[in-house]
């Protein structure tokens, strides 16, 4: 640029060759503003007619406004019959990925009687490929006919791709067969996609004819066929015959080879024969072998080998062993690894740094984790979607959330596996309001078309208590899968319309394109379960090909919670297999609902056996006894509990308000606002027992609050929360309370009747159930 001033000092008029020239290098330094000013001096020079300085201005606009810049430059000039100028466009439509309108420009060409070359044959060629518009590539090829072009062995080998995009078999032979001169892109392009369609012998015999052409294969097209078993000794011999056992790609694809069908051992042995094998591609894909069949330990010693051998250690293969130290989840050996990269100045490298930071996480290594995060130079959607989906995953949601709205802030657009990673944390702790913001940004940035986002928004609906708009969702979406059935199905069966569930399923069964798979059958299975259909359930279990413990499991509680106690007994019987703690826990909820404190009792000490140490097992047994006020049992059971040394879990409730999350435990009295809310559930409880003659029920469950039989409603942590909701939001605004625990009989009863006395819908999320309370009545049907 400097020279290009110091001649318009002197006087000296640039011609068309160095205003092209110019324009070229604006585009490659990536100076808009230069290329601006020439642009200006094109036209003031009257050269805007010249092709090579038209077509420098196409791909000038095309880098940085795209393809329609290109296009107005285009249209604006009045050489738009050139040859030149036209192929430019077909070239920038064809890399910004659009090739039905390289295919128009083409027409257009044609129509207008623009000479064609061999580069325009080309480029529309692989468009037609790429559309598989075996119609539109015939019509290219009686053009390039006409043209006497067919036989260029440019063309030649395009039309050869292009039937094999479309799979043409018969075009494919015809072009191949017509060839008049065959180069190895030709052969080694009909030998893959022979031995990739499963033609072996075809691709055999095709590598056979190669050394009898002029011709010789090379290593590309000797490990193209290499994944084909039934002919691997042949090639193998072949590979030894022409001497490419020098040839690192060769080398790679036989371990893979091997190393895929006889194990990584098996590699190892091609491996220790090769004369590369110092080269660091094939050690990194003997590590990378023993990682992927589960083997993460040899594989760390083989990094170890390699640096004792002074190898050269890459990126690749550095990201490849410390993939082994997460999956042995080994945080020693990932920290030496570290230690490596950081002397070879490539921890910083951006593939470096994602591995070590999924190494820390698999570690559980927080600190490890965040440092790495931290220390990054640069930070791709990769990095920031690890880290936020990693927080969401072990409950950090804040902290998920907060770098999720880093991330948008720094640059780094999240994509639809950040979103879709994201939010089922908004549906773990029940954030409605944080869902519908990431919602929203899916909306803006066109993620909301994406299928897996789409199943992960009816998710969060669904699982933050939002049931119609996650139906209103399901509704709009174009496409379906498997998924998204399985979510809606579980998701009406979590809201106690296990009825609906089930006619979705059947409704949609038949327009899956893919086999009912074993989550879709337990989804369906816990719909029946709500909806107490047993016969639909036992129709639906008799689909199930291969029922895992799961199934069986739900098919004793759907029958033990009709009361149907013999039949489920028999049907674990005749199924012959062991009764496992998940049986026994599905048999034992139905003995809670209709009360069979016998056989409660048998199954209990059976899960004591299996489980000795778990206190859930003994808090479910003394929660039948606190329902029937036997006391006395119940002390037995918490004296028990006190003298193994087990710690029942703590029950707490939590609800949103104003983007705050508050958080009660039974019978909490540490929040700032604890004096009103105890104050505010004595008025209407003194108020409910006036209008509606409500009596306490003197449950006194184990799992919940210590305090006072008769003041045992007021203290559960449910009913603080629900208390919270009613003093903190506007009336006939409805109340969402998360619980971690089941909810207890009181505690059921009391929020029905509030529900009715306040006007207001209250709904209690716990474990694998909505209760949806209104008008005095509950989703469940009291049948929890």
């Amino acid at each position: 640029m400097w020279i290009y001033t110091q001649m318009l000092l002197r006087g000296v008029s640039p011609d068309k060759h160095t205003l092209s020239r110019l324009l070229t290098a604006s585009h490659l330094s990536d100076n808009l503003f230069y290329g601006k000013q020439i642009h200006g001096q094109v036209f003031k020079l009257g050269l805007f007619r010249e092709r090579y300085v038209v077509t420098a201005l196409m791909a000038l606009y095309g880098h940085y406004d795209g393809v329609q810049g290109a296009k107005r430059v285009f249209e604006q000039c009045s050489t738009k019959w050139n040859s030149v100028s036209w192929t430019m466009l077909l070239k920038l439509f064809a890399t910004q990925d659009k090739p039905s309108l390289v295919i128009q420009v083409f027409k257009d060409m044609v129509d207008k009687k623009v000479r064609i070359d061999v580069v325009a044959l080309v480029t529309v060629l692989e468009a037609c490929g790429a559309l598989k518009s075996l119609r539109e590539g015939k019509k290219v090829h009686e053009i390039a006919k006409k043209l006497r072009l067919d036989l260029d062995v440019l063309v030649a080998n395009s039309l050869l791709k292009m039937y094999m995009d479309c799979g043409s078999i018969k075009g494919t032979r015809m072009v191949f067969r017509q060839m008049r001169s065959k180069d190895v892109n030709s052969w080694t392009a009909l030998v893959n996609w022979y031995a990739n369609n499963g033609e072996h012998k075809q691709a055999l015999k095709l590598f056979r004819l190669i050394n009898s052409e002029d011709t010789k294969p090379d290593s590309v097209s000797v490990s193209g066929i290499l994944p084909d078993w039934k002919i691997q000794n042949q090639i193998h011999g072949q590979a030894f015959k022409l001497g490419f056992f020098r040839e690192r790609y060769l080398v790679t694809a036989l371990m893979a080879l091997y190393g895929h069908y006889d194990g990584a051992e098996v590699a190892k042995r091609v491996f220790e024969q090769c004369s590369t094998k110092q080269n660091s591609v094939s050690w990194t894909m003997l590590m990378k072998l023993f990682t992927n069949q589960d083997k993460p330990t040899l594989a760390i010693e083989v990094f170890k080998e390699m640096v004792d051998k002074e190898v050269c250690v890459d990126a690749v293969a550095l990201a490849t062993v410390l993939g082994a130290c997460g999956a042995l989840k080994s945080l020693r050996e990932g920290k030496r690894v570290h230690d490596i990269a950081k002397k070879l100045g490539l921890d910083l490298d951006i593939l470096v740094a994602n591995s070590l930071l999924k190494m820390y996480m698999d570690c559980g290594s927080i600190t490890g984790a965040r440092m790495v995060f931290d220390q990054m130079r640069s930070k791709d959607v990769i990095s920031w979607t690890a880290l936020v989906n990693w927080y969401a995953k072990i409950g950090e949601f804040n902290e998920a959330l907060k770098l999720f709205r880093l991330m948008n802030l720094e640059g780094t657009k999240p994509d639809s596996v950040s979103v879709s990673g994201i939010l089922p944390g908004c549906a773990r702790i029940s954030s409605g309001k944080n869902g519908k913001e990431i919602h929203a940004y899916t909306i803006r940035n066109g993620l909301d078309v994406n299928l897996a986002v789409q199943n992960a928004l009816v998710d969060m609906y669904m699982k933050s208590g939002f049931l119609e708009s996650a139906s209103k969702l399901f509704v709009r979406m174009k496409e379906r899968d498997t998924i998204s059935l399985t979510v809606m199905v579980l998701g009406y069966s979590l809201h106690g319309q296990g009825e609906v569930g089930v006619e979705w399923f059947h409704k949609l069964k038949k327009y899956m394109h893919t086999e009912i798979d074993d989550k879709m059958y337990d989804a369906v299975l816990r719909a029946c379960n709500t909806a107490r259909m047993v016969n639909e359930g036992k129709s639906i279990f008799k689909c199930i090909k291969e029922p895992k413990v799961e199934h069986c499991a739900l098919m004793v509680s759907l029958l033990a919670r009709a009361g149907l106690f013999g039949e489920a007994k028999t049907f674990i019987e005749e199924r012959q297999f062991e009764w496992n703690a998940e049986v026994l826990q599905a048999l034992l909820d139905g003995c809670r609902i209709y009360q069979e404190k016998k056989i409660a009792k048998r199954i209990v000490e059976r899960l004591t056996e299996l489980e000795p140490l778990n206190p859930d097992n003994y808090v479910l047994l003394s929660n039948f006894y606190a329902e029937s006020a036997q006391w006395g049992i119940v002390q037995s059971f918490r004296e028990m509990i006190r003298d193994m040394g087990l710690v029942p879990k703590r029950a707490y409730s939590w609800i949103e308000v104003r983007n705050k999350v508050h958080v009660f435990e039974a019978g909490d009295v540490s929040h700032p606002r604890s004096e009103m809310l105890y104050h505010e559930l004595e008025i209407l409880m003194k108020k409910i027992k006036e209008e509606e003659g409500y009596i306490p029920d003197t449950d006194f469950s184990l799992h919940d609050v210590d305090a006072e039989r008769e003041c045992i409603p007021i203290g559960h942590s449910e009913m603080l929360a629900i208390s919270f909701g009613l003093i903190s939001t506007q009336p006939h605004t409805t109340i969402r309370v998360t619980k971690n625990l089941r909810v207890c009989r009181s505690c059921h009863s009391l929020a029905k009747i509030i529900s009715k006395t306040v006007e207001r819908e209250i709904i209690l999320k716990v474990p694998g159930c909505f209760h949806h309370f209104k008008d005095g009545l509950c989703s469940c049907g009291d049948f929890y």
